[in-house]
Formats: C-alpha cells, sequence, structure tokens
C-alpha cells in the first residue's frame, strides 16, 4: 500500500491553518481539563456510556449547538466574501467547500440533531414512559449520528472539504471533476449519519405506538407526539433512498462503478431523482415536529386548548403523504417535460393547504387567549408571518414556467432560509427555553432571552430579504464573487450586516445558558410555566426513572384537568422500577464506525477491512449481550420523590 501523506494535507489557506490549530489547542485543553478535575471516570460513566433518553437527548442538544457555531462560522465567511465587490476575503475552490459545508451541517448536523434531542427529551415523558423502546439501540443511533458528524467536520483540515454543492450532483461530484476526497467525505459521513437516524426512526415509532400510559389513546397524544411519530414515518421511508444513492456514489468514486455517469450506461439525473425523493421529505422531518412544538408552546401560553386538534393531526399527515410526490419542483429546468413539470407543479402547491390549515389553528388558538409574551412565545408568534413569507414565496417557486426566471437564483436561496429558519431554527430555540427547566431545573433569564429575540428576528429579516431583491435582479446562488457594474454591492452589504447581528443574538444565547446556571433560581414546583401535558407532571430536574408512578390518562391535556378539574392522574402504589444498563458498547461502536469512514475516504483498504471486522466484532458483542438491566427499590424511589418535592408521594 502506497502511503502519501500529501493527500492529507490541506494548503494555502490561512483560515484552515487556523483552524487546525485552534483544534489541537481545544483538544489539548479538554484533555487536560478532564485529566486535571479528575473526570474521566465521571465522564464514561454518567455520559458515553448512558442509554438515558435525557442524556442522550441533551448531548444531540449539545452537538447540534456547537455544529451551529460551525455553520454559522460557515454563513459569516459566505456573506463577508460576498459583502462587497471583487472581495478576496475566499477564493472560488475554498467558497464553494465553505456553501457545501454549511448546508450539510445546518440541516443534517444542526437542525436534525436539535429535534431529535428536543424528541428523546420530551417524547418517553409526554406519553408516560419511563424510557425508550430500545435504550441501547438510542445510544447506538446518537454515537453513530456524531461520529458520522466529526467525520464530515475533519474534512477541512485533513484531506478537504466536499465541494460539489449540499446536494452533490453529478457529474460535478464525480471523480473527473471532483478528484480530491472531499465527497469521499460526503458519501462515507452521511451514510454513518444516516444509520443511526434511520434506528432513531425506528425506535421511536415503536415508543410511541407500544409504550403510551394507560388511556392515553392516539387521539390524546400532545401534538408534538404526534409530530414526532408522524416524522419518523418519513425517516423510515425517506432514509434508506439516502442510504442507496450515497453507496452508488461510493461505489462510483471509490471503485470506478458508473452509477451516475454520463457514459457507459449512467444517468447523471438518477442522482437527482434519489437525492430529492430524500431532500424534500427531510425538510418536513425538520419542519413536522416544529410544527409540533409551535403547538406545544402556543396551546401553553394562551392558556388554551389547542383549536382543531383533529385537523392539525390530519393536515401533518396530509403533509407527509404529498412530500413523497413533489420532489422534481427542485429541477423543473432540467428538461423532464411539460406533464411531468406540471403534475409536480399541482402537488407542491397543494402542499400549501394543509399547511395553511395549520396556521389557522394556531391563530384561532390565539383568539381570546390569555397571551403571556415569554420568550419561547415570542418565536412562536414570529414564526408565524415571516414563515407565511417563505410559503407564499414556495408558491412562486412552484409555478413551473415562473421557476425557468427564479431557479438557482438568490430568490430561491432567501425562500429556503424563509421556510428553514422560522420552520426549525425559530422553533428548536423556542422548544430549547421551553423545556430546559424541565431537564435543568431552572428556566433561562427572561431578560437575555427577549434581547436575542429582538436581534435574531431583525437581523434574520436585514439578512435574507434584500436575498428576494437580489434574485430578481439576476444575481445567481453560489456566486463567489461579482464587479461592481452589477449593482449588487448595497443589498448584499445590508445582508452581511444582518449575518452579524444574527450572530450578536446567537452569542447573546450562549450567554444567557452561562449566566441562568449561576443566577437564576431553581425551579420546585416541576411546571414552571403552568403548562398542560404530562411532562410537566413529573419532578425538575426529572428524576432517572421519568415518573414514580405511571400516569393513569383520562383527557388530551391530563395535566391541565388534573390541576383545574382535580381529575386524578398518579392512582397507583410507588414499586420498584425496572431500569436499563448503561452499556459502553454503542460508543466503541461509533468510534469503529468513525475509523472505517476515514480509511475508506483516503481508499486505505488494509485498515479500512480491519475496521470493518471491527464493526462485525462490535455488533456481535452487542447481539450477545445478556444484560438485563436492573431494578430501583421502592424506598429509594420514595427517598427521591421526597428530596425532589414530587406529588406522588
Amino acid at each position: 500500500m502506497n502511503f502519501d501523506l500529501e493527500k492529507f494535507k490541506v494548503h494555502g489557506e490561512p483560515l484552515i491553518y487556523g483552524a487546525m490549530i485552534s483544534i489541537a489547542l481545544a483538544s489539548i485543553g479538554i484533555v487536560v481539563g478532564l485529566t486535571v478535575f479528575k473526570k474521566w471516570g465521571w465522564l464514561w460513566r454518567e455520559w458515553l456510556t448512558t442509554v438515558d433518553h435525557k442524556r442522550i437527548g441533551v448531548m444531540y442538544i449539545l452537538a447540534a449547538l456547537l455544529m451551529l457555531f460551525r455553520g454559522g462560522i460557515d454563513a459569516l465567511m459566505m456573506r463577508l466574501q460576498t459583502a462587497a465587490p471583487d472581495m478576496k476575503f475566499l477564493d472560488a475552490q475554498h467558497y464553494n467547500e465553505v456553501f457545501t459545508t454549511h448546508g450539510l451541517i445546518m440541516i443534517l448536523f444542526m437542525a436534525m440533531p436539535f429535534i431529535i434531542g428536543l424528541m428523546n427529551v420530551v417524547v418517553p415523558l409526554q406519553i408516560g414512559a419511563r424510557d425508550v423502546a430500545f435504550p441501547r439501540l438510542n445510544a447506538v443511533s446518537f454515537w453513530l449520528f456524531f461520529f458520522g458528524a466529526m467525520l464530515l467536520n475533519i474534512s477541512f483540515v485533513i484531506g478537504g472539504s466536499p465541494d460539489a454543492g449540499w446536494s452533490a450532483y453529478f457529474p460535478l461530484a464525480s471523480l473527473e471533476f471532483s478528484p480530491t476526497v472531499g465527497n469521499n467525505y460526503y458519501s462515507l459521513a452521511l451514510q454513518i449519519s444516516g444509520i443511526g437516524t434511520l434506528m432513531t426512526g425506528v425506535n421511536f415509532i415503536v415508543t410511541i405506538l407500544k409504550m403510551r400510559a394507560p388511556g392515553m389513546k392516539l387521539m390524546r397524544m400532545p401534538m408534538f407526539t404526534w409530530s414526532v411519530l408522524i416524522t419518523n414515518v418519513i425517516i423510515v421511508f425517506a432514509f434508506p433512498v439516502l442510504t442507496v444513492a450515497l453507496a452508488l456514489m461510493m461505489f462510483d468514486r471509490l471503485f470506478g462503478s458508473q452509477f451516475f455517469t454520463m457514459a457507459n450506461g449512467g444517468m447523471d439525473m438518477l442522482w437527482a431523482n434519489l437525492f430529492w425523493v430524500w431532500g424534500h421529505p427531510e425538510v418536513y422531518i425538520v419542519i413536522l415536529p416544529a410544527f409540533g412544538i409551535y403547538s406545544e408552546i402556543i396551546a401553553t401560553f394562551s392558556k388554551k386548548n389547542l383549536y382543531g386538534y383533529t385537523s392539525m393531526v390530519a393536515s401533518m399527515l396530509i403533509i407527509s403523504l404529498l412530500s413523497f410526490i413533489v420532489w422534481a419542483h427542485h429541477f423543473y429546468t432540467m428538461g423532464q417535460g411539460v406533464m411531468v413539470n406540471g403534475f409536480f407543479s399541482i402537488t407542491t402547491m397543494a402542499i400549501a393547504v394543509p399547511t395553511g390549515v395549520k396556521i389557522f389553528n394556531w391563530l384561532f388558538t390565539l383568539r381570546k387567549g390569555r397571551i403571556s409574551f415569554t420568550t419561547p412565545m415570542l418565536y412562536s408568534l414570529a414564526f408565524i408571518p415571516i414563515f407565511t413569507i417563505g410559503g407564499v414565496t414556495g408558491v412562486m417557486l412552484a409555478m413551473a414556467s415562473a421557476d425557468y426566471m427564479y431557479h438557482n437564483t438568490m430568490f430561491l436561496v432567501a425562500h429556503f432560509h424563509y421556510v428553514l429558519i422560522p420552520g426549525a431554527v425559530f422553533a428548536v430555540i423556542a422548544g430549547f427555553h421551553y423545556w430546559f427547566p424541565k431537564v435543568f431545573g431552572f428556566r433561562l433569564n427572561e431578560r437575555l432571552g427577549k434581547h436575542a429575540f429582538w436581534w435574531i428576528i431583525i437581523s434574520f429579516n436585514v439578512a435574507f430579504f434584500p436575498l428576494f431583491i437580489l434574485g430578481l435582479k439576476g444575481m445567481t446562488r453560489r456566486m463567489y464573487t461579482y464587479s461592481a457594474e452589477t449593482g449588487f454591492g448595497p443589498l448584499n452589504m445590508i445582508s452581511f450586516a444582518g449575518a452579524l447581528g444574527l450572530a450578536i443574538g446567537f452569542v447573546i444565547l450562549v450567554y444567557n445558558i452561562y449566566w441562568s446556571t449561576r443566577y437564576m433560581p431553581r425551579d420546585k414546583t416541576g411546571d414552571p410555566w403552568d403548562a398542560r401535558t404530562l411532562e410537566w407532571a413529573t419532578q425538575s430536574p426529572i428524576p432517572e426513572y421519568n415518573f414514580a408512578v405511571v400516569p393513569n390518562v383520562k383527557s388530551r391535556d391530563p395535566l391541565w384537568a388534573m390541576k383545574h378539574d382535580k381529575q386524578p392522574l398518579f392512582e397507583d402504589q410507588i414499586t420498584k422500577i425496572h431500569m436499563p444498563s448503561n452499556t459502553g458498547k454503542p460508543f466503541v461502536l461509533g468510534v469503529v464506525f468513525f475509523f472505517l469512514g476515514f480509511f475508506l475516504v483516503f481508499s486505505m483498504w488494509i485498515p479500512a477491512i480491519v475496521a470493518g471486522i471491527g464493526v462485525l466484532v462490535v455488533l456481535a458483542a452487542m447481539s450477545f449481550d445478556r444484560d438485563h438491566g436492573f431494578y430501583i427499590p421502592a424506598d429509594k424511589v420514595i427517598k427521591t420523590e421526597k428530596k425532589l418535592g414530587g406529588g406522588t408521594v
């Protein structure tokens, strides 16, 4: 095997050298800190080996916040490069790598893990369960996602990042036009993390269908749980398509197959179709749970039950079905003909109808409500008009003939940011504020939260609304430079100012976490928002077992009924509680998958075979693991409940 160090190097950019140094220093700092404070054992016992859905959820959210920082830096670099004519901050190749990794990280490694993190924390609590159906599989899901994300992130300092756009269209992503290893990272990192996401889909479908508390019928489930159930059904149907497409991409790039070539029987448009058969449902994988988050928050802070519950469920089911028959609207201009374009134009416009139903249901929930303008509620209220702008421009793009003018312009970039940022980012920030006291036992500071909100909301519109105008003036997406004669400069500078404002808003959000951790009073009630659903019926922070007694659900808002209608919720006696044991095998599996992916990226076949055997060995060890968990004695549960001030003792 010829070992060439040159293929590992990334040359010529001071920013990359700076990133290398910062990564090295941060890694040394973490190791030194854990060693000095003797936290290695704590890290292993409490986090790396955990199967507790709450801790796994927290790790997903921490990873998402880290990826938000990385993706945000990419966004600032792009906006700075285009802020004025003929900028030299990034060269063309580096700009290509930055916009590619920005899209990948923000959608797959920020929005999705943030959603899945909230899903992990909240769903078992909302249905009255003590954990997910398969706790160890849940840990495997997280570590595969995490090490897939890490594999992609090392690409910009070892070998080079993907550079063919987040959609990686062929033939641009082929070995002929992208000869570096960047798109090898793309195919392998996304496969590893995608397998973890697919496992999450199966796990949560089983959890919701089989582990609900007594009396919690499907039509009594909270709206967030409904949105998670439908989302995970989409995951189970959509992610295998991505996995197959990425495997074929890997074969083309590593083994010389011809699936997506333009000769020898290959078909470059096959990739575009496979990618978007997954890609458009992926949009709803992040947006449907966001709809569920907004539904919970709007009902809680309006002091009303959610208006039109049945129609809300029906609209999400319709959206999930339509999401699989709209994919070709991403390439109207690629020659599939009038009939095909017409069909996908109609289905794309049709998906606006059930989405509109949800908007009106939220508005009717707000009508005559006793509204509290908390930070989570402010994000939910801001979402409605901003997302509506994204939806209306989506209908404009859905018209195939008009899309010939809009396609691949900055108008499209503005549209999908007006959909995805209010439809996903605002939602996860709102959900983060809303459920934070449930996990950590104290609320985030409202004053700082509202400062961050106004910076983020105003700056978002300053950053992205000018892009609509730039698109209509003819500025194409992925243009890394332009001349002064185009007239694009002033609006791009305004957009850059908005991007800086967004960065300030997110810095305030992070500072709020630090400040609140030190100074905010601890919540002793478990229900700081006077909420309606089961997750608020247990203590804060949540005990290991979630509920000392499994609740008996008799209505759609069981906690509200218990507080205001004196409807009993905990009717059984405390007994011993069975819990799953921690295990380090999922973490080890993730590490071995990481090395398997890394060796395949560089075609290092012997180490890759060894790592592949390692994967099989760990899977076999997990298959033959006979651990059956442990019991928490009833007296220990009672002691914990008294300490936390639980109402079930």
